[in-house]
């Protein structure tokens, strides 16, 4: 949704900077970064981003017959509850692993077996915390097939969609308010992205897709 993309660059929500790079949770060294958090400080764009999580649920999730929203630990958990507000649903949150003390519970909130769990986040790379979030929601009953989102680290100019495929694999099938593509076509319309900012996005993009699909060995070649 161009409308999403553009509240994140208004809000400065995607910083671009190849100069001086991030270093990403991952480890790995970035020139972007984009910090959906940043829309929270925002009633405006924060109200326009519930609203078209709501609207994503009631269409595109109509028939999936979700009976708890899960915010995962930490940044989507706000998304969730602001969500479940909206949508008057019960929400859970999952932490990335169980606490050390008092019931050691991984989820907290009311989980019965057998409910069907949509697992609300803020921003999905390449989908790997997400499993986890999965893992713990099913251990604890629920049953999780969708997963919605802000941001999702895809591109079709640079091949990339890890984390769909990703999560595809595991049963999981990913729902984005928007992605990559649309950030750059918003930044090309108001001219405020130089050809070698574009160019060296693209190629951090393409990177990931290498790192996560490296070439395979040709098993016709002598060894």
């Amino acid at each position: 949704m161009r409308e999403v993309a553009r509240a994140l660059i208004e809000t400065e929500s995607v910083l671009i900077r190849p100069e001086e790079p991030f270093r990403l949770a991952s480890g790995r060294i970035s020139p972007v970064y984009v910090d959906c958090r940043r829309l929270l400080s925002f009633p405006e764009e924060r109200a326009l981003i519930v609203e078209a999580l709501a609207r994503l649920v009631r269409t595109e999730l109509l028939g999936a017959q979700i009976e708890v929203l899960a915010g995962g630990e930490t940044a989507g958990i706000p998304f969730a509850a602001l969500l479940a507000a909206r949508l008057q649903m019960p929400m859970i949150y999952v932490r990335k692993a169980p606490k050390g003390y008092g019931r050691a519970a991984q989820i907290e909130g009311v989980l019965r077996e057998g409910q069907r769990v949509l697992l609300v986040e803020d921003l999905v790379t390449d989908g790997g915390s997400k499993l986890a979030f999965r893992e713990g929601i099913r251990r604890a009953g629920g049953v999780v097939e969708h997963c919605v989102c802000v941001f999702e680290y895809y591109s079709e100019r640079a091949g990339l969609d890890v984390a769909r495929r990703r999560l595809a694999e595991h049963g999981i099938r990913l729902h984005s308010l928007t992605h990559w593509d649309e950030i750059l076509e918003e930044l090309e319309s108001r001219r405020t992205i130089s050809p070698a900012e574009h160019e060296t996005i693209l190629e951090f993009l393409r990177r990931l897709k290498r790192e996560a699909d490296p070439p395979r060995p040709d098993s016709t070649l002598p060894a």
